[in-house]
């Protein structure tokens, strides 16, 4: 069984994700067939619209398939993450500047990889039981596939509290923050991707589309403001640790669990990616640190903590209270000759 079916149904293009056992977590060989199945819709004059969504109940994509990156990193291999980032990070850019309309259907987990093959794009569908989230900091890496620009764009300071917390977001919230822009009931998607696949026309979202709730992420706004200013991580955890309260007290411990290192990096990198504003230049600047993740960060002890053996205590290189800004700038350096280059090979 394919782990992609790919087809033309009326006037869309229309990619669904066919991995339902594995949470449609993305291979390698997925996303070079996404990207070339995008080449040549792009230059179909009978599509006019794509759409992608997924198999399965639990989820439209919960990241990437880091299985193969571990065991080849933990060899000292470190060439085939990187070539795996590399290519990921070209379809993202595809995709958030692709001319023709994109429609995703966000159902269950959206994660990682997921939110950058499904959250660039023009159209972003969710329903009742949509979980988005970047969790990467969870295994010593930091928010990547675009996800740095996302998080970059959110209101006020949701972008370091959730890159950093790796908090998820029901429907409403990924609403409020830019992760999504209509909220659907599942029931609807059926009929939804009828019309778009018959008229080649987006108008069928907005008819379909119901006033989300507000969201909760909104109830918190005011204390995340107040403690994720800081300019450095070590800032708002500083913040957070005079502040007491119920709110300080268990971001804390979310941010007890993650890398330090990737942390700190995921703000500085928030900070530089908000004035540049640009997929391109944000992809550049998290393969920075992808580039070096196995080789001198924590992704080879992540991942084996909370995938490979499971026992959800990994041994990060720095402590939360330790002084990050040089190591996570270090993880930051231009890469000269091996900086990211978009150019397909």
């Amino acid at each position: 069984m394919s782990d992609l079916i790919a087809r033309i149904d009326g006037t869309a293009g229309r990619i669904t994700l066919n991995r339902p056992d594995a949470l449609n977590a993305l291979t390698y060989d997925m996303c070079l067939e996404i990207e070339s199945m995008l080449d040549l819709w792009e230059a179909n004059p009978n599509v006019s619209l794509i759409i992608f969504d997924a198999a399965g109940d639990r989820a439209f994509c919960a990241g990437g398939d880091i299985t193969m990156m571990y065991a080849t990193a933990e060899v000292g291999d470190f060439e085939y993450g990187r070539k795996f980032w590399t290519d990921e990070y070209r379809l993202n850019a595809k995709l958030a500047t692709c001319p023709k309309p994109i429609v995703s259907f966000l159902h269950g987990f959206t994660m990682g990889g997921g939110v950058g093959l499904g959250c660039h794009v023009p159209h972003r569908v969710v329903c009742e039981n949509s979980q988005i989230a970047m969790p990467e900091c969870g295994i010593g890496l930091v928010p990547d596939a675009g996800g740095s620009l996302l998080l970059a764009r959110a209101p006020g300071r949701f972008g370091e509290y959730l890159g950093t917390t790796t908090s998820r977001m029901g429907p409403e919230d990924a609403i409020f923050v830019g992760f999504a822009d209509h909220f659907i009931l599942q029931e609807h998607w059926g009929a939804v991707i009828q019309s778009l696949c018959d008229t080649g026309s987006t108008e069928a979202l907005e008819s379909f589309a119901q006033e989300p709730s507000p969201a909760p992420l909104m109830a918190i706004e005011a204390e995340v403001t107040e403690f994720f200013r800081g300019e450095y991580f070590g800032d708002i955890v500083i913040n957070l640790q005079h502040a007491g309260g119920d709110f300080a007290t268990k971001t804390l411990k979310k941010l007890s669990i993650s890398s330090p290192l990737a942390m700190a990096a995921t703000i500085e990198m928030i900070h530089r990616v908000r004035g540049l504003d640009d997929i391109v230049r944000a992809l550049e600047m998290e393969y920075r640190f992808t580039y070096r993740a196995a080789e001198q960060g924590d992704f080879i002890e992540g991942i084996r903590a909370m995938v490979i053996d499971k026992d959800k205590s990994p041994k990060w290189q720095h402590s939360l209270t330790e002084s990050l800004l040089p190591a996570a700038s270090a993880m930051l350096r231009p890469l000269g000759a091996n900086s990211l280059n978009l150019t397909e090979t």
